[in-house]
């Protein structure tokens, strides 16, 4: 299965009630032809970053730095960014990574339907400005990985979570090398994630805190990247949990009742249960571990549980909204239209063809069993170490719903683990308004975010950015 939607068609349009800016084709933004700027990476043979500056596409606040891209990791290896300077102090606000899911799957999508500068008009042609865009607080930087998804192109070897993350390593040490982004490798660098995700961001900083110790011991000349925060909604972190979660959240999803006929649920409960069912294969698929062995043993994990649990537990339902059926129209994806544009895809240095949700990468690691291993030991450490982080989620989602993430934090083997797990959830609100429930404990806070889907900024962007806002500065989660 695919932890993020696929290319759906968009028939509706989206109402605003925020005079926003708009920047379309035809206007002087689109006027001039962007001049590419390369820089060549005197650590490691053979890569260089290569970029435009101030596009004009997307971001229009005046005397707010863009830059667009490629980063080549290693020979044949373009990986895509964007990043958008702070709209408010940039010189001094945080540095933070959006990584988008699938595995295979754009962070075009968090930029353009999430939490990016700006939205994209039903017309696919024209941009308006998004007024709960991340970057009001903090300078952001989107990055299409593995390669072969969204913009990046050339040669995948990323055949698992820990392979994905060396080359992203990569990726942030010729950036940080290179003299336009030096300056933010001092900064608090903030990691930020969603969906599969959930292995994504346990199993990178965990890569990330390994080179620095290797650099600390000297065995390692780089630049050492310490993640200050992790923020991961929605996440895919614990398969054998979350598998289980289908069938308690469509016996009763909080607030929404019972999903499916019981007759669709016995059926669930017997494919888990079951004498070699999903449970039993999950299960064996952990106590494999890295054995020569464990990558057929999880996938066939991954095939039987994706076969049995998952689908019938959709049943008619969109996987990411359980308001909406499976034609599900939101959110829009007009942005397709829009990358598809040769003057916008000229203008931003894109080479290659846009792909939302590209399937070499995604199968690549899908058949090496990644899928269907548990990253919550990765977690579990993290937490322990006192790592500012944020676990959230949407309630309507149903592919990675909150019941489940918050079994998964709840088995989480840390030193907090007992008074966290006797903390209630609470209410805090916006304005006056329930925006959340959540528990907080020390540095670790856990959020079910009410009325959103998978994608949580999509669906409540005043509330993500609320939330996103106080842990960036360090808060527990509280009203505002």
């Amino acid at each position: 299965m695919r932890l993020h939607r696929l290319v759906l068609s968009s028939l509706i349009a989206v109402a605003s009630t925020v005079l926003v800016k708009a920047a379309s084709i035809g206007t002087n933004s689109l006027g001039t032809e962007s001049t590419s700027i390369r820089f060549t990476s005197q650590k490691f043979n053979g890569t260089n970053l290569r970029y435009v500056k101030d596009s004009g596409i997307c971001e229009t606040t005046p005397g707010v730095t863009q830059y667009s891209g490629y980063i080549e990791v290693g020979k044949n290896m373009s990986m895509w960014f964007w990043f958008f300077e702070a709209r408010d102090s940039p010189e001094t606000a945080p540095f933070t990574l959006w990584l988008n899911g699938g595995p295979g799957c754009s962070s075009m999508i968090g930029l353009f339907q999430e939490n990016g500068p700006c939205r994209v008009h039903p017309d696919g042609n024209s941009t308006y400005l998004n007024p709960y865009s991340w970057n009001n607080v903090s300078n952001m930087i989107y990055i299409d990985q593995p390669i072969g998804t969204g913009f990046s192109y050339g040669t995948d070897i990323a055949n698992s979570t820990e392979v994905a993350a060396s080359f992203v390593w990569q990726a942030f040490q010729i950036l940080f090398e290179s003299q336009v982004f030096e300056k933010y490798a001092s900064r608090e660098f903030v990691f930020s994630t969603e969906s599969y995700g959930g292995h994504y961001g346990p199993g990178f900083v965990t890569y990330f805190d390994e080179q620095n110790a290797k650099i600390a011991q000297g065995t390692l000349d780089a630049e050492k990247i310490v993640v200050s925060a992790l923020l991961i909604n929605n996440p895919w972190i614990d398969p054998l949990i979350q598998y289980i979660s289908y069938y308690n959240f469509t016996k009763n999803a909080p607030g929404y009742g019972q999903l499916l006929s019981d007759a669709v649920l016995a059926n669930i409960s017997q494919a888990l249960w079951s004498k070699d069912g999903c449970v039993e294969q999950e299960k064996a698929c952990y106590a494999a571990g890295d054995s020569s062995s464990s990558d057929a043993i999880c996938f066939n994990a991954d095939n039987y549980c994706g076969q049995y649990v998952y689908t019938p537990a959709m049943g008619n339902y969109d996987p990411y909204d359980l308001r909406q059926n499976s034609s599900a129209l939101y959110p829009p994806e007009y942005y397709l239209t829009y990358l598809s544009i040769p003057a916008v895809m000229k203008r931003i240095g894109a080479e290659s063809q846009y792909n939302e949700c590209a399937d070499a990468p995604y199968n690549l690691i899908y058949d090496a069993g990644d899928d269907a291993r548990s990253f919550l030991p990765q977690l579990s450490k993290l937490a322990n170490s006192g790592l500012k982080t944020l676990i959230w989620a949407g309630d309507t989602d149903i592919i990675c719903n909150w019941v489940g993430v918050y079994a998964s934090v709840s088995d989480m083997n840390w030193y907090g683990r007992d008074v966290f797990n006797n903390l209630p959830l609470t209410n805090i609100s916006l304005d006056g308004a329930p925006i959340a429930s959540v528990a907080n404990l020390d540095n670790f806070s856990f959020a079910r975010v009410y009325g959103a889907g998978h994608e949580v900024p999509a669906f409540r962007p005043a509330a993500a950015f609320e939330i996103f806002s106080q842990i960036i500065r360090g808060e527990q989660l509280h009203s505002a």
